[in-house]
């Protein structure tokens, strides 16, 4: 019996967790890769001179945690320029970002939080506006990674609860592949909001950083895919042989099964896996369904969890129109993700 069960192994598609606001909160740390991230600990690309200057921006944005030093008698009176209350950095995938605003939070006084910017939203959706900013006041620092705006209800809702924290003393830092005068281009009518975003903006010191994905330097261009659901078969009854914790589903029902469950809740659906397995990958035809698995890989890459697919690579499930439209950045590291999980 015991390696009967071994060898069938469980499904994604029979979690369907709960999970309260205060749990969520509770997830806002750094994905535990960046666990031991540091300032001292970050390599930054000497081909890519603006790595090592993000680096000692944010060196000396987090000497704003420390308290002044006492000016003397021929102090007084001088004023230096008002710090803006957060730092932005802006980049392209895998030189970098999360590290700097992992090591960032390390450094920064409690309490303090960090997520991706879907996190946040889903928290605000699961909390009610209110009963969110309530849970946040009092907060030293936030980080938002990946922050993106993808409808005018994320942008004035986001603007609204920076602002209020902002206004309570809370620092805060981001990442973006998107500068902020370009959140939103593509998606909606950003012209509409400009003032929403530009509010955002204005509340963050820009910092470019150039360079390579990392994650795509020492491996191959392309997710590995078995060639047969048989041989997939075959790897998931071994690894589950050797006590490994996976879990082994059809690529469409898992992908319908996503959108029975609230996004903020794919963290749990995820916990404590090793390895997950999926049959018969295909491309997506419906944006939808392609975005809800953007935030679900999200998910399985900050927990480091191996993927085993069979059928279409997975870094080729997204169609040429989605890749040439306005979520083209977020598909795009998806697909760096996925190469990733797929060859750790």
């Amino acid at each position: 019996m015991t390696g009967e069960r071994q060898a069938v192994a469980p499904r994604l598609t029979e979690r369907s967790p709960s999970i309260s606001g205060t749990e969520l909160a509770g997830t806002l740390v750094p994905p535990r890769q960046f666990d031991t991230a540091s300032f001292e600990n970050y390599r930054p690309d000497r081909d890519y001179p603006s790595q090592g200057e993000a680096l000692a921006k944010i060196r000396h944005f987090a000497e704003g945690w420390k308290p002044a030093k006492a000016g003397g008698f021929f102090g007084r009176g001088k004023k230096t320029p008002a710090a803006k209350p957060g730092i932005y950095l802006d980049g392209g995938f895998g030189v970098g970002k999360t590290h700097l605003l992992a090591a960032l939070w390390h450094a920064a006084p409690g309490p303090k939080y960090f997520g991706t910017f879907i996190e946040y939203t889903a928290l605000i959706g699961a909390l009610g506006y209110a009963n969110a900013v309530q849970l946040f006041a009092g907060a030293k620092f936030i980080a938002i990674d990946e922050f993106e705006l993808d409808d005018p209800g994320d942008t004035m809702l986001m603007t609204r609860f920076l602002g209020e924290l902002v206004a309570k003393g809370t620092r805060l830092a981001a990442t973006s592949n998107t500068p902020p005068n370009a959140l939103g281009e593509g998606r909606f009518a950003a012209s509409d909001f400009l003032r929403e975003i530009q509010a955002i903006a204005d509340r963050f010191d820009i910092v470019r950083i150039d360079g390579l994905d990392y994650r795509r330097r020492d491996v191959e261009g392309h997710a590995v895919a078995f060639a047969t659901d048989g041989e997939l078969a075959e790897a998931v009854e071994a690894r589950a042989a050797a006590g490994e914790r996976i879990t082994s589903d059809e690529f469409d029902q898992l992908v319908h099964h996503l959108g029975t469950i609230h996004p903020s809740r794919y963290v749990k659906m995820v916990d404590g896996l090793d390895v997950i397995a999926l049959s018969g990958v295909t491309p997506f035809a419906n944006q939808t369904d392609a975005l809800r698995f953007v935030a679900f890989i999200d998910r399985v890459y900050d927990a480091q969890i191996r993927i085993l697919a069979s059928g279409t690579p997975l870094d080729e499930v997204f169609a040429g129109d989605m890749l040439n439209g306005g979520y083209r950045k977020k598909y795009l590291r998806a697909v760096s993700r996925m190469i990733a999980s797929a060859t750790l």
